[in-house]
């Protein structure tokens, strides 16, 4: 069905960036970068897929049907997002609140054209129609040449961001989620506010530029969908299918860096003993571990991980890894829809933390809080947590990104407000330049 050639690589940094920048002549594209971080459960270091042969675009009403009949049909590598709101797919939920952005909620595309980086070793698979492309791709992509412009200027000018809600109504709402808690609704939740800005634009890519560049995180993602953009620096992993192996890894706990190495240690060991945070973390292990067991073959949902902090530019995160084995004749699309939406996103018990999160924030979350990744021709799949992200709807001049944190019997609304400020520290700055 493709056709592959492989390439051995001079420089692959520089051949990454000419790829990417290649990569927009494209309506449909997405760029998936490690930013060369060492984890264990890794494909590639990069992956740009472009110019989609077939699609599927849906609202979440039988989204995941659709998609598992896309998925068994195509029976290729697919590429794309699950938004946050088909939770309403999976349970008797609903998606009422504001929402500005208009992404469908699911969409996925058979790209014509694949690239595979892995070290210095490129792999172009390429559909049997396009295959005679390859050598003269190769060759301009190579010879591109790039014009990097000024990361902080946008075409528009300044880009002023707004609150969906002011630091007072978060406070007051974290206390209604308190009280929530204290009556025995829930254990936990994951509480989020959308900022934003109307009437204007910027130029995606070199936003995105300036996000990677500040975070370096795993999961960094580029997507295009006509006029959709979404610009990802997510350092979490959502679920991931080697073989019959699924890899979940959820991050609860957040600590600041600091440019002190002493200090940035001390604030290491802060975050890996806070009770708070590690209470946070092991709720939500407890849920993944659940959740798993759907289609989990009898025994085998392992804790691989509990409570590890790993540094990333921005801040410290506490993560976990859980794993578990599936029987092959197990669907892929089946093991993400028993998990979906991810349990770091949204508390435990989940439907009841659905529904509170629901009627406690004011915008509908898309695809923030979904997530964004591929599937393999033999049923192998990853997929990221769209956290940390710029979302934009270029036709309709919007731009957005939510943050949130998980509120506990123990959480104090002023730290959760200072801990949101910290998580939006990245998009304000390459969007506000401050």
């Amino acid at each position: 069905m493709r056709s592959v050639q492989q390439y051995t690589l001079e420089d692959f940094s520089e051949f990454k960036s000419k790829l990417l920048h290649w990569g927009q002549q494209f309506e449909e594209a997405i760029w998936l970068d490690s930013n060369s971080y060492s984890q264990q459960y890794s494909s590639y270091d990069a992956v740009l897929a472009v110019d989609a042969f077939t699609t599927i675009k849906t609202d979440y009403y039988n989204g995941f049907d659709t998609l598992k009949e896309y998925q068994s049909v195509t029976s290729d590598w697919i590429f794309g997002y699950l938004s946050y709101d088909l939770k309403n797919d999976t349970e008797d939920l609903v998606s009422e609140n504001r929402d500005e952005l208009r992404f469908p909620d699911l969409y996925f595309f058979q790209p014509k054209k694949l690239f595979l980086l892995k070290g210095n070793i490129l792999e172009m698979h390429y559909l049997r129609m396009v295959d005679d492309e390859m050598e003269e791709d190769f060759k301009e992509i190579s010879a591109h040449s790039l014009f990097k412009k000024n990361t902080t200027e946008q075409p528009c000018g300044k880009v002023k961001i707004s609150l969906r809600i002011t630091k007072d109504e978060y406070k007051e709402k974290v206390n209604e989620m308190l009280a929530h808690i204290h009556r025995g609704d829930i254990y936990e939740a994951n509480f989020c506010q959308e900022f934003f800005a109307k009437n204007s634009c910027i130029d995606p890519l070199q936003t995105y530029y300036h996000l990677n560049d500040i975070s370096k995180p795993p999961f960094a993602t580029f997507f295009r969908m006509n006029d959709y953009y979404l610009l990802s620096a997510s350092p979490e992993r959502y679920l991931r299918k080697e073989g019959q192996k699924i890899i979940s890894q959820p991050i609860k706990g957040t600590a600041k860096r600091s440019q002190d190495i002493e200090e940035d240690k001390r604030l290491v060991s802060e975050l890996y003993g806070d009770p708070k945070e590690r209470s946070e973390n092991v709720m939500i292990v407890d849920l993944v571990r659940n959740d798993l067991s759907r289609t989990a073959t009898k025994g085998s949902v392992t804790v691989e991980e509990l409570c590890k902090v790993y540094s990333f530019k921005q801040v410290h995160q506490m993560i976990s890894t859980v794993t578990s084995i599936v029987e092959d004749t197990i669907s892929p699309v089946d093991v993400i829809k028993t998990t979906f939406p991810m349990g770091s996103m949204t508390g435990a018990p989940k439907i009841s933390a659905m529904q509170i999160i629901e009627n406690l924030e004011k915008s509908k979350r898309g695809l923030y809080s979904g997530a964004v990744g591929y599937f393999t021709p033999d049923g192998d799949f990853d997929f990221n947590v769209v956290i940390r992200s710029i979302l934009y709807n270029q036709e309709r001049q919007y731009i957005s990104y939510t943050v949130g944190g998980a509120i506990t019997a123990k959480s104090d609304p002023d730290k959760e407000y200072e801990e949101c400020l910290l998580k939006a520290k990245a998009m304000r700055e390459v969007l506000e330049g401050v």
